[in-house]
């Protein structure tokens, strides 16, 4: 089971969505229901709803890009420990995923503020799990997850 803590600290999220722990509680209620896979793990992680200014101090800091982004990922591990841990262990941390609402509201989408926010913490989760983009291949498998996923919490 995947359970996901948010923290938000940038109230103006609450204009968008008005309980973000409940908000993603629904969301990763769908994907647990869907997946056999985790179903005697608990595998948790954290989502911190920000801003760019935190986001950007994060980038900076962490990949040495000095400029706000839409999502970063923070992962406790890398995928060969994490597939270790989930053949070893029955409770797993993931790892950090921050978003940042100023990108998001910058996509001129509010219409679909929810839909976008949900890529991108799947996207983060996905990076979690051991996944990466870096070559056209993994992007492309990344990608597949990371629809299926919507797809799930949608349906």
């Amino acid at each position: 089971m995947i359970k996901i803590n948010v923290i938000t600290n940038n109230s103006n999220w609450y204009r968008y969505i008005k309980n973000p722990n409940n908000y993603i509680d629904r969301k990763v209620y769908k994907l647990n229901l869907s997946s056999k896979k985790f179903f005697k793990k608990t595998i948790f992680c954290t989502l911190l709803l920000s801003g760019d200014k935190e986001i950007k101090s994060l980038n900076s800091k962490f990949r040495k890009k000095n400029k706000a982004t839409d999502v970063l990922s923070f992962p406790f591990q890398n995928k060969n420990e994490l597939k270790k841990n989930l053949n070893q262990n029955k409770e797993i941390y993931l790892g950090d995923i921050i978003v940042s609402l100023d990108q998001i509201k910058r996509k001129k989408v509010l219409k679909y503020f929810k839909i976008e926010f949900d890529k991108l913490w799947i996207h983060g989760l996905v990076h979690l799990l051991g996944f990466d983009h870096k070559k056209d291949q993994d992007f492309y498998k990344m990608n597949r997850i990371e629809k299926k996923y919507t797809k799930i919490i949608y349906d």
